[in-house]
């Protein structure tokens, strides 16, 4: 691949249901991806999230400290995108989780690990807890491919213990690479996809854009991840950037500073404080003193199937949008986008007639570093790019931010 153009230095990553060739398009690279649904396991989204969020919350304890021996109680992941990832110089191919809020990139959940000729054992013990799953092993070396570029050297994990992440090989973690830090035995970070690749000249600009569309099917092509650059047929507009948080533990992961008001009365539901942005987390979640607020606004009561918000058809007539500040910025989430798609309730153990807010509790009050996770439904309505080199985050409409087709 010729280095001399920005063009051809960005990978484009298509979200598909199931692995396609490569396909070369205006320069870009596009490599399929999947939006994979553990239906035996989904019922536990609520339990899953909040309990990723508990983890996120000390990122140089409970989440990225090395593991003694034995298990933890972890639920299986419930809804998440995954990407094809080629290792070693036979080309093995790896399901991986795409995930901005870890930065460890490792193999051995299902398949396992098959070295060859360019493999490398560093010998070097490595651990991480993500509060909804597990894994420890080894750290070995390899050659990365991601559609056609080629990563050099790049360090990994080889799981001999994993749980929580049933269906996948592994994960690839595009969050900064602080998150590294004391993950690997012996070594202080471990440089990331994304950084090997821009200090490896493949892509002209160290940052990672992700586009989602919302789903209404359990299997679904609905997006694109790109590596260097950003895609302007994905968003409409333009990108208006904030800078990442200066506030702990937010800091350590894709943090901004945000609030969040309620309807045309622009009533405070959660005053200006840290929190992040995370493709790992499924819903959007928000303080336990907001999330009280929330729920007053619009009505709703606690479900015990689920665990989520449940509205009447009367109260979602009357829902009013959920407006989160981010810098100069504001960027709605109208009534159809702040409820789960209704198609899959049956998937999280809801009732089909039903209507679930994909709004919940944290779990923790604010005040506390890390006050609310914008998650994947949140980044389904909006194209989101996760810049390293200039320590922001970006966020564009779509053609999808006010779509009915939840």
């Amino acid at each position: 691949m010729a280095l001399g153009s920005s063009l051809l230095a960005t990978l484009i990553l298509a979200l598909a249901v199931a692995a396609k060739p490569v396909e070369i398009v205006d320069n870009l690279v596009h490599l399929p991806l999947v939006k994979r649904t553990n239906a035996a396991n989904i019922t536990n989204v609520l339990q899953r999230d909040q309990a990723r969020a508990q983890a996120l919350k000390n990122p140089k304890s409970q989440a990225h400290k090395r593991r003694a021996s034995g298990s933890i109680s972890a639920t299986n992941q419930a809804e998440d995108y995954v990407v094809e990832v080629g290792i070693g110089s036979s080309g093995t191919t790896y399901t991986l989780l795409v995930d901005t809020g870890s930065s460890n990139t490792w193999v051995g959940a299902g398949k396992s690990f098959e070295s060859s000729s360019t493999t490398v054992d560093t010998g070097d013990s490595v651990s991480v807890s993500y509060g909804s799953g597990s894994f420890s092993g080894t750290e070995y070396e390899d050659t990365v491919t991601l559609g056609s570029l080629t990563i050099q050297k790049q360090s990994f994990g080889v799981a001999s213990q994993a749980e929580g992440f049933s269906g996948v090989d592994g994960i690839i973690g595009i969050g900064p690479v602080d998150l590294t830090e004391d993950t690997v035995n012996g070594v202080d970070e471990v440089p990331t996809v994304t950084d090997n690749l821009y200090s490896q000249g493949q892509i002209s600009e160290n940052l990672v854009s992700v586009y989602f569309a919302p789903t209404t099917s359990e299997d679904d092509t609905n997006g694109e991840l790109t590596f260097g650059g950003t895609d302007s047929s994905k968003y409409t507009g333009s990108i208006n950037y904030v800078d990442t948080t200066s506030t702990s533990p937010a800091s350590y992961y894709w943090g901004i500073d945000e609030s969040i008001t309620y309807g045309s009365s622009g009533e405070t539901i959660l005053s200006s404080t840290a929190g992040i942005v995370d493709t790992g987390t499924t819903l959007v979640l928000i303080a336990t003193n907001a999330y009280s607020k929330y729920q007053s606004v619009t009505g709703a009561t606690e479900d015990e199937s689920t665990g989520l918000l449940r509205l009447s058809s009367s109260q979602y007539d009357n829902l009013e949008s959920l407006y989160f500040n981010i810098g100069s910025e504001s960027y709605e989430l109208t009534p159809n986008a702040q409820i789960w798609p209704r198609s899959l309730n049956s998937a999280i153990g809801g009732s089909s007639d039903d209507i679930y807010l994909i709004v919940n509790s944290i779990g923790t009050p604010s005040g506390e570093g890390l006050d609310f996770i914008n998650g994947y439904t949140f980044l389904e309505r909006y194209y989101s790019v996760f810049d390293t080199g200039n320590s922001r985050v970006g966020f564009a409409t779509t053609s999808y931010t006010d779509a009915t087709s939840n």
